[in-house]
């Protein structure tokens, strides 16, 4: 199977652990630009969060070419044209969540097959409906922004809060100590995705998130 992959250092070497446990390989794109489609069975775009407007450079992708695509913050019918809908397949490859034994994805296609995904490692593979922030996403980060509401309030430090959810709940990791890993731009950009997406309060960005995400960002 001739696979290529789009992403950062971070998530490629997540997408590797995976591939590699079913001997796979894959070859580094450094974009989608001029890319040689005909050459790939599999392609995994593992930007294409960030970068949604590439999808004018898969137009030409042949058919039999399955096109992985990170899709948490947006929602595929938003972006990608009704003449791909067969060919691609979105995922959640949020930092963390690729190397899980299950692969979190949506598909714009009723019959998805889905021992592809096992093929390449992934000894499970989770459907969910389309939409913006998936499942895992949502609950984790919707856990990550009550965390900073509990800090901001001044109930408990950061410490105190992790400790306290991995003994309350046995979660593998603290919302702090999962937010590091993940990383706050992708936290506070998805939280504030659903956020515009629903409506619904229980994603509205605490203020001490935002800040420190803002002061990250112009460091």
């Amino acid at each position: 199977m001739n696979i290529a992959a789009i992403g950062s250092q971070e998530r490629l070497e997540e997408l590797n652990l995976v591939l590699s446990s079913a001997g796979l390989s894959y070859t580094r794109l450094e974009s989608t630009k001029n890319i040689q489609f005909q050459s790939y069975d599999v392609i995994f775009d593992l930007n294409f969060d960030d970068h949604p407007g590439s999808i004018v450079d898969y137009h030409d992708i042949p058919a039999g070419t399955t096109l992985f695509l990170s899709c948490v913050k947006i929602q595929l019918e938003a972006v990608v044209p009704k003449k791909l809908w067969e060919l691609v397949i979105g995922i959640n490859a949020m930092p963390t969540f690729l190397k899980r034994k299950a692969l979190e994805y949506c598909s714009l296609k009723t019959d998805m097959d889905e021992n592809l995904i096992r093929s390449m490692g992934w000894q499970e593979a989770n459907r969910t409906s389309s939409r913006v922030g998936l499942v895992s996403p949502r609950v984790v980060f919707m856990i990550i922004n009550e965390a900073y509401y509990t800090l901001q309030e001044g109930t408990a430090d950061r410490k105190d809060i992790d400790k306290g959810m991995k003994l309350g709940t046995a979660y593998p990791f603290g919302p702090f100590e999962w937010c590091d890993m993940i990383g706050l731009k992708d936290v506070y950009e998805t939280l504030r995705a659903m956020h515009e997406d629903t409506g619904d309060e229980r994603y509205r960005i605490c203020s001490l998130l935002k800040t420190e995400h803002l002061r990250a960002s112009n460091s």
